[in-house]
């Protein structure tokens, strides 16, 4: 039977099952699989904090959804077209997210009484009217993967484990994936185990001729490749392109890479990622603590290594002392803080943007450090190499805001020409004739000489105390303390930062959408939305967020209103409206999500009507 092929322009896929169902796997095999295929992509893996939840139960749920196009898409959807439900829990968690008319593949072996129970159903939805609106599609994943392993030397329990294979490769067939990638996948993954790795590729192709043989799916979709820039590409995660990132600009700074790190989600990865690398000189120190983590980086950076430390909310807290201690050395060195939802543990595998004023205050005494946040998963990369930059050429700690939706989303990378990356290497401080001063400053960046130690007349004192100007030397004079913090805050508030830019196509526009950090791409594509219908509205988006472009102010002045949706409760909001006296207009929702394009479609028209009725 030839089946029909239907050609769609996207489609938004999530994948759901039992935290033990592999769907991250699953997810991940299929985003290859869709990468090599060549079309944009956009992911939103999501799983449970607990390390083991509750099997079949809510919170015990993990998904992962993609999102994938013939053009260029900004977000992961906010809708899926298909659900891929393994059990019942996995269903009712994820069904009040499914548009009406949206597929449902079920797996029926795991609606058993006891399951359904678990969660809360009297009876079983896919035998009676509870998904009437959607298009279902039961499936007994489970016993036709143990079906299809029957010749295989493997427990029952064993066979069952590869049902998301099997789910992959009807996913696969579905979709017109090619396959060679997962199975040179599973061929390497199993390298030491071939019956596991052979089980597997069985379990996958008997998914994938499941699809062309059933009935059950009369059609299969075709999505083709995007028309993407010319270039080598791979898909990447933002906890990926960070550690790329810190490894290029080490190598641009003509300086080794530490990392001294405690592993804490979401941060983990980029320590992982990193200790693959020592052939580029990168040394990876896991510490005992955070605290340890922070101070060997310190450390490092002293002795003339870019220091790097990575970490996430509450290593922040345990890291501030460390922090005022750079600052007032003032060494160069990144601090990664891939934000994730609190306060205390608050929801580790969650996101959200609520370390900004941690970043900017969380010290004691007068202590500015620069604040650099990335966009997009791809964007971590320049990000790190910006943060680099600034960090070696004005000797300061600088605090890098990546968070919890960049560092495991991915989305396709066009891998830069290594000579068009920027040349950011310092000198450091060499004997002369004249009596050596630490705390001397260059007079354009005010950044003080970078000593190694065991220079033979380099010789200067070091620690947390306060410098005197010019020979570091301990000072308790009052008035040489109020010079010390204005020289340190005029060095971050000189730190060249290029103007922020404004996407604005219309003549005439009076609200502006200011978005930082992973907000970038629920806000470019609400703007799309809003164009697409004939609205006018201007987009700007910060990288650095201390000190702030120069042009920011007469950028917000120049609107009649400001839109700045955020994922805390209005913490940029507070700064730009102390600085600037500009009223901004604040949208704020703390999900432990990223926004949705449609959500923010109609706050952004809603501003905009509600700037056409002041004006009646």
């Amino acid at each position: 039977m030839t089946k029909q092929v239907q050609q769609l322009d996207r489609v938004i896929i999530r994948f759901a099952g039992d935290s033990g169902d592999g769907m991250q796997l699953t997810g991940d095999r299929f985003t290859a699989g869709t990468a090599e295929f060549g079309n944009d992509l956009s992911t939103l893996p999501n799983f449970p904090a607990e390390i083991r939840a509750p099997a079949g139960t809510l919170p015990g749920v993990s998904s992962f959804q993609l999102h994938f196009a013939d053009h260029d898409i900004l977000t992961p959807g906010d809708a899926p077209n298909v659900l891929v439900a393994m059990n019942p829990a996995a269903l009712k968690a994820n069904l009040g997210d499914l548009p009406r008319g949206a597929d449902i593949i079920a797996n029926t072996d795991e609606f058993t009484k006891r399951n359904l129970q678990k969660v809360g159903y009297d009876g079983n939805p896919l035998e009676d009217d509870t998904l009437a609106e959607w298009r279902l599609h039961a499936v007994p994943l489970t016993s036709l993967t143990v079906k299809a392993l029957e010749g295989f030397e493997l427990s029952k329990k064993d066979a069952e484990r590869s049902k998301n294979m099997f789910a992959l490769g009807l996913l696969s067939w579905l979709y017109h994936r090619p396959t060679e990638h997962t199975i040179t996948f599973l061929e390497q993954k199993f390298a030491k185990k071939p019956e596991i790795a052979k089980a597997n590729i069985a379990a996958f192709q008997a998914g994938w001729n499941y699809g062309e043989t059933t009935e059950s799916f009369s059609v299969s979709y075709e999505i083709k490749p995007a028309k993407l820039a010319p270039g080598v590409y791979r898909n990447i995660s933002g906890n990926q392109a960070l550690a790329y990132g810190l490894i290029a600009a080490s190598v641009q700074a003509k300086l080794p890479l530490f990392l001294g790190s405690y592993p804490i989600t979401p941060a983990s990865d980029i320590l992982h990622e990193l200790s693959k690398h020592k052939k580029f000189g990168v040394r990876t120190f896991q510490a005992e603590d955070e605290i340890a983590g922070v101070g060997a980086a310190l450390g490092a950076a002293f002795g003339g290594a870019l220091g790097v430390t990575t970490t996430s909310g509450p290593g922040v807290v345990l890291k501030g002392e460390t922090v005022g201690l750079a600052v007032m050395t003032e060494l160069p060195l990144i601090l990664v803080d891939v934000q994730r939802a609190g306060p205390s543990t608050g929801m580790p595998t969650k996101t959200e943007q609520t370390d900004l004023l941690m970043a900017m205050f969380g010290r004691n005494g007068e202590s500015p450090v620069p604040i650099v946040a990335p966009s997009s998963p791809s964007d971590c990369f320049d990000a790190a190499i910006e943060a680099a930059r600034i960090a070696v050429k004005y000797r300061t700690p600088v605090y890098l805001l990546s968070d919890g939706y960049l560092a495991n989303g991915s989305e396709p990378w066009r891998l830069p020409e290594v000579a068009d990356l920027p040349d950011i290497s310092t000198e450091f401080a060499v004997k002369t004739d004249e009596e050596f001063q630490p705390y001397k400053r260059d007079t354009e960046t005010l950044a003080r000489s970078w000593a190694i130690p065991g220079t033979p007349g380099l010789e200067h004192r070091i620690g947390g105390i306060e410098k005197a100007d010019g020979s570091g030397n301990i000072s308790y004079d009052p008035n040489n303390h109020d010079l010390m913090v204005r020289l340190r805050q005029a060095k971050i508030d000189g730190i060249d930062v290029p103007d922020v830019e404004v996407d604005d196509v219309h003549d005439g526009t009076k609200v502006l959408v200011l978005g930082w950090g992973s907000t970038y791409g629920p806000i470019a594509a609400a703007v799309r939305r809003i164009r697409k219908a004939g609205g006018k509205v201007a987009q700007a988006h910060l990288r650095h967020l201390n000190p702030l472009p120069a042009n920011l102010g007469e950028v917000l002045k120049s609107y009649d209103k400001v839109l700045l949706p955020e994922i805390n409760l209005g913490q940029l909001a507070l700064l730009l409206r102390a600085k600037f006296l500009v009223d901004i207009i604040s949208y704020n929702r703390v999900r432990g999500l990223p926004f949705k394009a449609e959500e923010l479609a109609g706050v952004i028209q809603d501003v905009i009507d509600s700037r056409g009725r002041d004006n009646d």
